[in-house]
């Protein structure tokens, strides 16, 4: 199959904080019933499948079970029935085919499940961290896959009744949970309203990390996210719920179970826990309509002004508070998730301190339900068993630790000094900003070079002054998994180095491991390859480090830095960075730590002593900022729209005595493999597209000469798009 993953439920938790995501199957509800069928528990690891499924043959008896939408399905030759369980012999051959119309991943479930060694407790696949499930990637040709032993006195379920089969669609309505953040304060009440009142369309670019959605842009209730970027969707760094819908920019992509646990975009709603199966189901094409669902303690205590919408959708904010000596508000994030949220949504690293002595407080009352803590900048997310700790009783405990929290000016905590070799605009970075330039954004206004960008948002001189600010700056860790695997999302401890920028709108759908940014005010580097948002200045070395132990990555703690530490860069080579990077992760790379600590009252007492000079730098760096923002306005480059509409040359009549090859998906043309006047046979590839971060072959149907070709490498095309015009044989 094209993509064939060992998946368990519910994946890989209690370590959202550092950037691991669960993983796990993104259809849950057709994964656990496959195992009911064959007699397992619910979560025993099983086989997802998406568009297209292997073939595999069993050396031994078993049970067996596939579950999903409907798709060709055929034991040793002969049709095999979905949702029931089969028994199969030893030498038979199972041919998993093509999912149909509806849906996008079918589930294989053999009794016993399948035998594979666990991974931060769990055997779930994670393609992009590479690691889990069977060699840390998706199946090939000649893989051996082990099954567990099953348990003698388990007895098979024969089938799931049709009535009792979930329904697939190519038009779905989904339940979510209004918040985090709503209107009024980032969104406009009728932006809120459009979100509820339109059809978004699912982009070919989606994946499990998250679905991509096309649709209106908001208006936005404000011009910018100040320190956290230029534009209005940004925000400083906050955890992320599984089944968020972030906006990334204007573009609203549904955040997988691959998806990153930090970031720094608003998210004004989070898919309902019964209703997240549906996200494995999403097929490019497919639209997508949100309906707002309730719940009993849902109730808000919020200020009235918080809670005006012209719809039954509730309040973002459950409860807030302005007795202590910072003001709080407990925003609703989906139904296992609190957001706690502290002071004014600025940088401020009093707030910092405030959410880690709430993190301390609330791992201290050892609250029952409890699942993952995770800090951002000026919040605390608590991911909860919703189950068996109820929202309102969290509430009520949480309001009473806030009584109890000491002042910040008494914190102290554990801060080393960790030096890291960076590559200034090293050519991985480059191919990034160049990929994103020639196929997602030509006119960005950060490309081609983000340095340069740097530069010009913040009223430096030149790109060397960007150069010294970064290698002089000392970066604080604020938070780790920015974008995924121990990634620290850092500042500048001195406000004066503090380069501040936007994100990309839309992010980019490549960016190599290990590349450094900027993005608002903070410093990331991005702990694998994957997507992104952050201004790229370099590479580094390894933030993880998934096999070995070394003398800084030890048994149980794959990952380098620690909240706090403060981050030092020095410059070398592309060639040195390289060979550094090979010599890593297996020790030979010795990397300087020095220990101490960082004290909030002796910090605040440099700032103050600095506050003259601080405010002097931050006033010019405002005028740069406000300049960018009206040049873009002028320009027309303050909004983005996605366009993937076919091009002209793709359009026209087949002539006669000839035949067109169609894609059979949405996706862009990656490969065209044939040339005009070429004989082909049937079967043989003439095109590849990228969809869903898969390569998608396109062949011909029947022998024929290529009279002509319609698309090419780069193209935006849609289902049932013409490829290439074939003369028949």
């Amino acid at each position: 199959g094209v993509m064939s993953t060992i998946q368990d439920y519910p994946g890989r938790t209690g370590y959202w904080n550092i950037g691991v995501p669960p993983s796990g199957p993104m259809d849950h509800l057709a994964f656990r019933l496959a195992n009911r069928l064959v007699g397992n528990p619910e979560g025993m690891a099983g086989l997802e499948i998406t568009l297209i499924g292997p073939t595999l043959k069993f050396n031994t008896d078993t049970v067996i079970a596939v579950t999903g939408p409907e798709l060709a399905l055929t034991l040793d030759g002969a049709p095999l029935a979905m949702w029931q369980s089969h028994a199969v012999k030893a030498g038979s051959t199972l041919a998993i085919g093509k999912l149909g119309e509806l849906g996008c991943r079918a589930y294989l479930a053999v009794q016993g499940g399948f035998d594979v060694p666990d991974y931060l407790g769990s055997k779930s696949t994670f393609t992009l961290g590479q690691f889990g499930g069977h060699g840390g990637r998706a199946l090939r040709v000649g893989d051996v896959l082990h099954l567990g032993k099953a348990d003698e006195a388990i007895i098979p379920v024969k089938q799931i009744a049709p009535a009792l089969r979930p329904q697939y669609s190519h038009s779905w309505q989904i339940g979510v949970l209004y918040g985090p953040h709503g209107a009024p304060d980032f969104f406009l009440p009728e932006d809120i309203e459009t979100l509820f009142s339109t059809d978004y369309e699912v982009h070919f670019n989606s994946a499990r990390t998250g679905v991509r959605l096309i649709g209106p842009a908001p208006r936005w209730a404000r011009q910018d996210g100040g320190e956290a970027g230029l534009h209005p969707s940004n925000l400083h760094d906050n955890a992320y719920a599984i089944g968020a819908i972030d906006f990334t920019g204007d573009m609203p992509i549904i955040l997988g179970p691959d998806g990153p646990s930090l970031g720094g975009f608003v998210c004004p709603a989070v898919i309902a826990r019964d209703e997240q199966w549906k996200m494995g189901q999403f097929k490019p094409g497919d639209r997508i309509r949100f309906h707002a669902v309730s719940r009993d303690a849902d109730l808000p205590v919020a200020a009235p002004s918080l809670s005006r919408l012209a719809f039954a959708a509730g309040s973002p904010i459950l409860a807030s508070s302005t007795d202590g000596s910072v003001p709080v508000v407990y925003r609703r994030q989906g139904d296992d998730n609190l957001l706690v949220e502290y002071g004014e949504m600025q940088l401020d690293i009093a707030i910092r301190m405030r959410v880690h002595l709430l993190m301390q407080a609330v791992q201290a009352a050892r609250l029952k339900g409890l699942i993952d803590l995770t800090p951002g900048i000026r919040s605390l997310q608590i991911h909860y068993d919703g189950t068996t700790l109820s929202r309102s009783k969290l509430l009520r405990q949480l309001m009473e630790i806030e009584k109890s929290l000491p002042p910040v000016s008494e914190v102290k905590v554990p801060s080393r000094t960790v030096w890291l070799p960076l590559s200034w605009n090293d050519p991985e970075a480059e191919l990034a900003m160049r990929k994103y330039q020639e196929l997602v954004r030509p006119n960005a206004p950060w490309c081609p070079s983000n340095i340069e960008f740097i530069r010009r948002i913040n009223g430096l001189a030149d790109e060397q002054a960007v150069k010294d600010t970064i290698f002089s700056a000392s970066y604080l860790v604020l938070g780790l998994g920015d974008v995924y695997l121990g990634a620290p999302v850092a500042t500048p401890l001195d406000p004066r180095q503090r380069l501040v920028t936007t994100k990309y709108n839309p992010a980019r759908t490549w960016t190599p491991e290990n590349a450094v940014g900027i993005g608002g005010a903070y410093m990331c580097i991005y702990g694998m390859e994957g997507p992104g948002g952050y201004q790229l200045f370099g590479r580094t070395i390894q933030m993880w480090n998934t096999w070995r132990q070394t003398a800084v990555f030890g048994k149980d703690k794959p990952w380098l830095l620690d909240f706090f530490d403060q981050v030092r860069f020095f410059p070398v080579t592309h060639d040195e960075l390289t060979e550094a990077r090979a010599a890593f992760p297996h020790g030979g790379y010795p990397v300087r730590i020095e220990e101490g600590e960082f004290s909030y009252a002796a910090y605040q007492a440099d700032l103050s002593r600095n506050a003259a000079a601080i405010a002097g730098f931050k006033q010019g760096q405002q005028s740069a900022f406000e300049a960018e923002r009206r040049r873009w306005k002028d320009q027309g480059l303050d909004t983005f729209s996605v366009d993937d509409g076919p091009g002209q040359e793709m359009a026209g009549d087949i002539p006669d005595g000839c035949f067109g090859v169609e894609s059979a998906v949405p996706g862009n043309v990656w490969k065209v493999l044939v040339e005009p006047g070429a004989r082909v046979k049937a079967g043989e590839t003439l095109a590849i597209i990228e969809s869903m971060k898969m390569e998608i072959a396109i062949s011909a149907h029947a022998d024929g000469r290529i009279r002509e070709i319609r698309a090419s490498p780069g193209r935006a095309v849609r289902a049932g798009d013409v490829l290439a015009v074939l003369e028949a044989a």
